[in-house]
This record gives C-alpha cells, structure tokens and sequence, in this order.
C-alpha cells in the first residue's frame, strides 16, 4: 500500500514516515525499509541539517538505509522497489525544489518537468512494494508575490494532486497528529 503524507515544516512528517518504516521492519525479519532523501546541501546550514537528520533516523530506526536522488526519483524507486522492502520517500518538495528552483545550473523546463513527474508517476504505480512518500503541504497560506514561487506552488499542488490519486491513504500531519485525509480501504 502506497501513502503520501503531508504537512507543514515540523508537522511531524517525517516522523510518522520513520515509525511506518519501524512497524514495517518488526513485522519480519525478512523486511527491509531504504529511505530515498532528496535533499541538496547547498549551503551549510542545510549540510549540517541533512546531518543530523540522518542522525536522528539512524537512531530512531537503525535498519532504515538511505539511498539519495536528489533529482532521480524515478530511477530510484525503479531500482529499489521489492514486496519485501519499503520504501520512504523524503521529500517531493525538495525533489519538485530541485527540478523547478535548482540552486546551481538551469531549471528544468516546463516540459521535462512534467515528463519528470508522469515519470515518477509511473514508478510509483509500477511499484511492487509499499511506498510512503512524504511532501511539504504549503498551499494553504496567501498566494506568493512572484511568478516563479507562484508557478511552484502550482505545480507542487498539482503534484500532489496526481501522487494521492496514486495512493491508498493519504495522511495529513497537524501538530504531530495524524489526520485520514484518504483512509485506506482494507
């Protein structure tokens, strides 16, 4: 079963994606759980942010491995997908960053973009193991002031829309709590 989880910066996210991984991984000693992160350290306090944060996931969930894509999403779950293996997603707001907002180089265009995220689209679907993908919620606030903040916006919505149509559940974190925004159908 695919989900996607959405929320706010510290909304509890990531969290939620790690003890999903941990339930997964005590079910059998057979499981296996990869986390694929996409963050970039383009600065140093992102670097020292990306740290500790697999710090904290190794000490939280110690079997949980990290592979990174930063931009190669979809090659990533192709390559890593298995029934047995879970597969954390962290975060298709920092993957769309990446594509739309790179900090070094062109963006990509309109087109790749979207060829990029039918691309991932696929991937998902074509998943044979569970996938849980974790993004930032960020259209709920006022409508930003400049085009290409504004284009994001857009797209990451309309990303959004296309990913929990691929998912069985789809969960919003508020304040650390877990909200079915898409109940699973078991």
């Amino acid at each position: 079963m695919h989900e996607l989880i959405l929320g706010g910066q510290r909304s509890g996210k990531s969290r939620r994606a790690e003890a999903l991984a941990a339930q997964w991984l005590a079910r059998s000693p057979a499981h296996e759980a990869v986390l694929i992160a996409t963050a970039l350290p383009a600065d140093a306090e992102m670097h020292e942010r990306i740290a500790r944060h697999r710090a904290d996931r190794q000490a939280r969930v110690p079997r949980l491995q990290t592979v990174e894509a930063p931009l190669a999403l979809a090659g990533a779950l192709r390559a890593h997908t298995a029934a047995h293996r879970l597969l954390v997603v962290d975060c298709l707001t920092l993957w769309l960053t990446n594509l739309l907002m790179p900090a070094d180089g062109p963006a990509a265009s309109e087109a790749q973009a979207h060829a990029t995220a039918d691309a991932l689209l696929a991937a998902l679907q074509a998943a044979t193991g569970p996938v849980v993908l974790v993004s930032n919620e960020i259209g709920l606030g006022i409508s930003p002031l400049g085009r290409e903040v504004r284009h994001f916006v857009d797209e990451l919505g309309r990303l959004h829309q296309a990913v929990a149509a691929a998912c069985e559940r789809v969960t919003l974190m508020v304040a650390g709590q877990a909200l079915a925004i898409k109940p699973a159908r078991e």
